[in-house]
């Protein structure tokens, strides 16, 4: 029986905000369904800690320095090879049922006469899937319109629910009603701990679930299909019951420390000193905050649930490998930060499950992995998955089928984060510009390195002693021979092939000799260089002569 793949995303979802990461407070007996069934990579990172960079990682199996899209709204230029182009050459579908981020590249498109109305023009406006149903979800609006100027499906649904508004998004699904009968919005920290002024059932969430069922249902196989859901990424605000399920009580304490805030790397202070950083370092806003990202949490936690039920009453949970991850985490006060852009654990490490059902895999169900990993390399795995050779020219991941399958493999040392901070309040800050706003993070598993353009320091730090990455170890000369090794693995991974996407290695070595037997036979001085068959056609009487007289 052929395998499916169903590849569920979360928004802003940290790794260690599940009970099968150790969470003290919250309970997340679906993930931990799927973690019992599969494999836990306890060492996952993503390539860029902002949605729309991270993403297009996780779609090309590419660093965002070789895609090139490496902020929100940067476009994924037209022609970049993405997951749905890879399986479809084994014959697998690839559709989108929620969010992506991606920007189309419209000037490209334009060049080339690609329209969107076409199939290969709709492939590349929507990321190389084909779409079930998109819906990045942040349907904001202000004195300029929206935020998103496409049309909201989910928006679109909660009218013909009947509720009265042009954004229900914002006015139901992301606001509560305070004590004067007046909207209270959830892009307000102060509403967090009211319930959204919707049915439980409308609310982002259970409406993606439905629709991913919905898909499966029609479906043929094989396919892949990348169900994204929104939450818990802001607004912070939940519907009733999950509203009030977790409290002050249930707030861990901000991981954070004064000796940061002394002598601090000039990028991590500008971190520090933005809105949101000020925001979270203040403890009422974490006690508001928190149990409403919970609440969204557990409301993921139960739709997964929902998901699960239906794959086992339709008979399709021993076909289909399931696999949930998050494009980035979140600070939540930690390190006196929120949001994510920084390379501290609780923003871009990130939670990967994996259940393969195949047999394979049964000797590493319930199990962890502390390999180190990186998101580009689910594509990888989907297309060995899906039966196909990795390109290794194209897709820079590796595949993690060795891994799930319990095999003893040479993996790789260190992984690399990237952030293009161009765009940032911060860049402003520090009087930057924009090429010089680009940030590098190297891992190797101990050691951190965060190496700013621009002309400053590094920042370094050792998580075997400092696992909560309080002590920047680059403020002194002590470290400096693990500072020397990091950037010795960065310059590694700055000369990596990355561009040449069109010809293979097997390519190449195919193409070696090719043309001499195609009588290009340059720089010879008598012929005796080469065998005599490469020279038959260039010797032998003149056909005519032409020079005598």
């Amino acid at each position: 029986m052929s395998q499916n793949i169903l590849f569920i995303m979360y928004d802003q979802l940290r790794f260690d905000y599940l009970s099968c990461a150790g969470h003290p407070h919250l309970d997340t007996p679906n993930f931990d369904r799927v973690a019992a069934k599969g494999v836990r990579f306890t060492n996952a990172y993503v390539q860029s800690p902002v949605c729309g960079a991270s993403r297009m990682c996780f779609y090309t199996g590419r660093y965002a320095s070789s895609h090139g899209a490496q902020w929100n709204n940067f476009p994924l230029r037209v022609g970049e090879l993405t997951m749905g182009d890879h399986l479809r050459e084994q014959g697998m579908d690839c559709w989108l049922i929620g969010k992506t981020h991606m920007k189309a590249d419209a000037k490209g498109m334009a060049r080339l006469g690609l329209t969107a109305d076409s199939t290969i023009g709709a492939r590349q406006a929507e990321c190389g899937f084909d779409t079930w149903i998109r819906d990045d979800g942040i349907w904001g609006c202000g004195p300029d319109g929206f935020y998103d100027k496409r049309r909201s499906p989910y928006n679109e649904y909660l009218k013909k629910k009947g509720y009265p508004s042009e954004n229900p998004w914002a006015d139901f699904a992301n606001a509560g009603v305070n004590d004067d009968n007046e909207m209270a919005s959830g892009w307000m920290f102060k509403n967090a701990d009211k319930p959204a002024n919707i049915r439980e059932e409308d609310s982002e969430t259970p409406w993606l679930t439905r629709e991913a069922i919905a898909f499966i249902k029609q479906a043929k196989g094989p396919w892949c299909a990348h169900v994204s859901y929104i939450k818990p990424h802001w607004p912070y605000i939940v519907p009733a019951p999950y509203h009030d399920m977790y409290g002050a009580n249930d707030v861990s304490t901000a991981m954070r420390d004064d000796v940061e805030r002394h002598d601090p790397h000039p990028v991590f202070e500008a971190y520090m000193a933005n809105k949101l950083g000020q925001a979270f370092q203040r403890e009422d806003v974490r006690q508001k905050v928190i149990p409403a990202y919970m609440g969204l949490i557990k409301q993921c936690d139960d739709q997964l649930g929902v998901l699960l039920d239906y794959l086992e009453e339709s008979g399709q949970m021993d076909s289909t490998v399931i696999v949930l991850t998050s494009d980035h985490g979140d600070y939540l006060g930690d390190h006196w930060m929120d949001e994510k852009e920084l390379f501290h654990e609780p923003s871009v490490k990130v939670p990967m499950i994996i259940s393969d059902p195949s047999t394979k895999s049964n000797a590493t169900r319930n199990t962890n992995c502390d390999a180190l990993v990186e998101s580009i390399d689910l594509v990888a795995t989907f297309v060995e998955m899906a039966g196909g050779n990795v390109p290794a020219h194209i897709i820079e991941g590796c595949s993690l089928l060795p891994l799930l399958h319990g095999e003893t493999v040479d993996w790789r040392d260190y992984v690399i984060s990237e952030y293009d901070y161009s765009v940032t309040p911060q860049a402003l800050t520090l009087g930057l510009e924009p090429r010089d706003c680009r940030l590098f993070m190297v891992f190797d598993g101990r050691f951190k390195l965060m190496h700013a353009e621009g002309g400053f320091r590094p920042m370094l730090f050792d998580l075997a002693t400092d696992p909560e990455e309080f002590h920047d170890l680059a403020k002194d000369d002590a470290h400096q021979s693990d500072i020397e090794r990091l950037y010795g693995h960065l310059a590694d991974w700055g000369r990596r092939m990355s561009q040449r996407v069109t010809t293979s290695e097997d390519d190449i070595k195919a193409m070696r000799g090719t043309s001499a037997r195609l009588g290009v036979l340059p720089f010879l001085v008598d012929g005796s260089e080469v065998p005599d068959e490469l020279t038959e056609k260039y010797r032998g009487p003149a056909p005519a002569n032409y020079l005598e007289t």
